[in-house]
């Protein structure tokens, strides 16, 4: 991934915009972050390089000589120091959304709480999938979660007997020294997870893991109007600690869509086939609506994807219970053939409306006299 140009790595193009830039690195940095990714040697290098990419990208200058000159023209310009890129604030940007700063439903992911001596973080999350009228009207789930118990054996260190070694790495400091330009920064050890020692010799009951896994079911109360990308904190099912404490278990949603109810946000849109007839003539129709039916009154030449509201008809804010929209969109339907009889009286028809049943003409006449003097 080291040799990968810089835009391929944070997944964006090369006339990417800052915001852009910063949206693709969050999520990346996220997505490799040591601490959501244990033990996991490629999502630390990944997270390394991510990291560099954004450090260049996000800096005019070095983009600049970046985009003439390659990877080769930034020598000499602090890039490829690895640590964190794009400034401060673009770091506690990242901190904030993994490690939460709001809580409760919606909020950020709880692993702030990590022991350094833990081999595993105390919050874990889980997708839950959902009906869609699961979502709209709130529900109670049962979930199976597998979390993780620190091993007795070896009482959660990973070592046999729990013996452990003065980490050679960081020299039993738990953390590094990274050197980005003037700045430097204190980054955990990543040989020793921050423990500032390493295992002499593997557990056997656990194979060094340090835990082990247990299987439960929680019940989970779903409330009415989430949707999918929210999240829900269950608190006290996550990972056990030492002390026998339980983290949180963090629920993204996900739900699935309707055969007929299409949802933007807390509004829903349902489309409406009408008949040409019934559309030129008006008529009062039955639409199904969240909560049973609605009359939707068809005025005379109502027209193709024509829109009808009806106000607190829609789902309930998950925060405030005020409800959206439905949004009735017509589609016209024409007939596919028509036989002898509707010919004829289609003809009459149209027929009775004179020259305005024929409106192309009148429309291109003048287009059809430019049209023959361009070629004389």
């Amino acid at each position: 991934m080291t040799d990968m140009c810089y835009y391929e790595v944070l997944e964006v193009s090369k006339d990417a915009s800052g915001a852009e830039l910063k949206k693709s690195y969050r999520k990346l940095a996220m997505k490799y972050h040591p601490d959501r990714n244990p033990e996991d040697k490629e999502a630390e290098e990944k997270f390394k390089v991510v990291n560099e990419a954004y450090q260049v990208l996000s800096d005019d200058e070095k983009r600049s000589i970046y985009d003439r000159y390659g990877k080769e023209g930034l020598k000499g310009q602090g890039a490829g120091h690895g640590g964190f890129g794009g400034g401060m604030d673009d770091f506690m940007d990242i901190f904030n959304s993994m490690f939460g700063g709001s809580g409760g439903f919606g909020g950020g992911f709880g692993q702030a709480r990590r022991d350094p001596s833990q081999k595993y973080a105390l919050d874990f999350e889980m997708e839950l999938q959902l009906e869609f009228h699961e979502a709209v009207f709130g529900c109670e789930k049962k979930v199976d979660i597998v979390y993780k118990t620190p091993c007795d054996d070896c009482e959660g260190t990973g070592a046999k007997d729990a013996k452990m070694d003065t980490c050679e790495y960081c020299g039993g400091q738990g953390q590094v020294l990274m050197r980005q330009g003037p700045m430097q920064f204190a980054q955990t050890c990543p040989k020793c997870q921050g423990e500032g020692k390493t295992i002499a010799e593997k557990c056997t009951s656990c194979e060094g893991k340090g835990y082990h896994k247990e299987e439960d079911t929680v019940t989970i109360k779903v409330p009415a109007g989430v949707d999918s990308g929210n999240r829900l904190r269950v608190q006290g099912y996550g990972n056990e600690a030492k002390n026998g404490q339980r983290g949180d278990l963090y629920l993204t949603f996900y739900v699935e869509e309707d055969e007929n109810f299409i949802r933007n946000g807390n509004d829903i849109y349902i489309e409406v086939p009408v008949f040409f007839t019934q559309a030129i003539l008006g008529e009062t129709i039955s639409i199904p609506a969240l909560e049973g039916e609605l009359e939707l009154n068809l005025k005379q030449s109502t027209k193709d994807k024509e829109q009808f509201i009806f106000d607190g008809e829609g789902v309930a804010d998950v925060h405030s219970g005020r409800k959206g929209r439905l949004v009735a969109q017509i589609r016209m339907i024409l007939p596919k053939k028509i036989n002898e009889e509707q010919k004829e009286l289609l003809e009459k028809l149209q027929e009775s409306y004179g020259v305005e049943s024929r409106p192309h003409k009148n429309t291109f006449d003048s287009a059809f006299d430019r049209v023959k003097g361009w070629f004389k």
